[in-house]
């Protein structure tokens, strides 16, 4: 049994890989669907998410006494990274419910919509990153080579990403009330993870909890630590990593077994 339902999902998903330019095109339409009438389209949330960084930076950068040159690239990278997770998780729980009538009239592989939201999503990201260097820019911080290393490790995030977002598609499918769960498990989560604080601000007996337990916490290490010059650390890959083995297989079997129902639960 187990075996069908991991054939069944992995005929969807290499079927959906295969029509990416569909899934491309579906979530192109949608960013420029959202800001058709607006000037600078999705800049809009550049910008807000500039003044949010700059606001949270200069006032937490007093309370914390931390250097400016520090804790606002650290702010900077954390958020932004942040608003691509907390937006494909969010976005996840709604990706076949928010597809019901394309489910329900056309005959295309289910992933496609999945596919759909990360590209959209990572193209509000790609917007949003353009903060990045300015931020160094004006604490006068360079970008060091090593920087490229959060290249693999956004790939891997977003592998992660993709296995998360299933598995809340089909879930919240079913059961309507998860999507509100979900999001108050984000926001508690985003005050759990260093974003807004630096760790090692922390009590050596909170480490163990908040940040070696915590894989979130791994996962933002593999990005925004080559952004600010560090190699993350062997156990922030190995983390990241067995999330992305232990969640797709998981989300392999989960999708299998119901992605029959699925059209009858949107």
């Amino acid at each position: 049994m187990h075996n069908v339902a991991s054939r069944s999902a992995m005929a969807d998903i290499v079927s959906s890989l295969k029509r990416y330019h569909l899934a491309g095109m579906l979530g192109w339409q949608d960013v420029r669907q959202r800001y058709r009438r607006s000037a600078v389209g999705p800049f809009w949330l550049t910008i807000s998410m500039g003044v949010m960084i700059g606001t949270i930076g200069v006032v937490f950068g007093h309370i914390f006494k931390a250097p400016m040159n520090e804790f606002l690239p650290f702010l900077a990278a954390g958020m932004i990274l942040w608003g691509l997770i907390s937006s494909i998780i969010n976005e996840g729980c709604t990706g076949f419910i928010a597809a019901e009538g394309i489910i329900k009239q056309l005959p295309i592989p289910l992933y496609v919509h999945i596919l759909r939201l990360l590209w959209r999503n990572l193209l509000i990201f790609a917007h949003n990153l353009v903060i990045f260097p300015l931020v160094l820019l004006a604490v006068g911080r360079p970008l060091n080579l090593i920087a490229f290393v959060s290249i693999p490790g956004l790939a891997l995030i977003l592998v992660n990403m993709m296995w998360i977002s299933l598995i809340l598609a089909v879930v919240c499918a079913r059961y309507r009330d998860l999507p509100q769960i979900v999001g108050s498990l984000l926001q508690v989560l985003y005050f759990l993870t260093p974003i807004m604080w630096l760790p090692h601000t922390l009590a050596p007996g909170l480490q163990a909890y908040l940040l070696d337990f915590n894989p979130f916490f791994h996962l933002f290490e593999i990005f925004r630590a080559p952004l600010l010059g560090q190699w993350p650390t062997s156990t922030n890959w190995a983390v990241s990593l067995g999330m992305a083995i232990g969640g797709w297989a998981a989300a392999m079997f989960i999708f299998g077994r119901y992605k029959a129902r699925i059209a009858y639960w949107v």
